[in-house]
């Protein structure tokens, strides 16, 4: 392996899953500093879990080496998150005037349905 493969192979598979559930903590710790009323922090989790799947299935797609553990996050992303998502949003539309947290997650779980798509096929014209 080249230093540059190590680099992406860190980047990819460590330093931005690691940074992502930083973030989550941190604005759960803001959920819970701020009181809001029952946070959505199971919500706000699948969620950056399938987004964070979606980067690192793109990531790797273009700067890394394909392998099963790619091919089983698409097949979550392809079958498993549209149903989470859909619940996700569901669950967060009667409570979107709770908080911004609730909004957002809302927004979340309905934009998958177009980010998704558009990201696959931009990766399929690609490759």
């Amino acid at each position: 392996m080249t230093t540059t493969e190590i680099i992406i192979a860190v980047t990819i598979h460590l330093i931005i899953p690691l940074t992502a559930l930083i973030m989550y903590l941190g604005l759960v710790r803001k959920m819970k500093s701020e009181k809001i009323e029952n946070p959505p922090t199971i919500d706000l989790f699948l969620t950056f879990a399938t987004y964070g799947g979606l980067l690192l299935v793109t990531l790797t797609t273009l700067f890394w080496k394909w392998s099963g553990m790619a091919s089983l996050g698409s097949f979550y992303l392809i079958l498993g998150a549209p149903i989470v998502m859909g619940i996700i949003a569901y669950r967060n539309s009667k409570k979107k005037e709770l908080s911004i947290y609730h909004l957002r997650t809302y927004k979340a779980g309905l934009l998958y349905f177009l980010i998704t798509p558009i990201t696959f096929g931009l990766l399929v014209l690609i490759e």
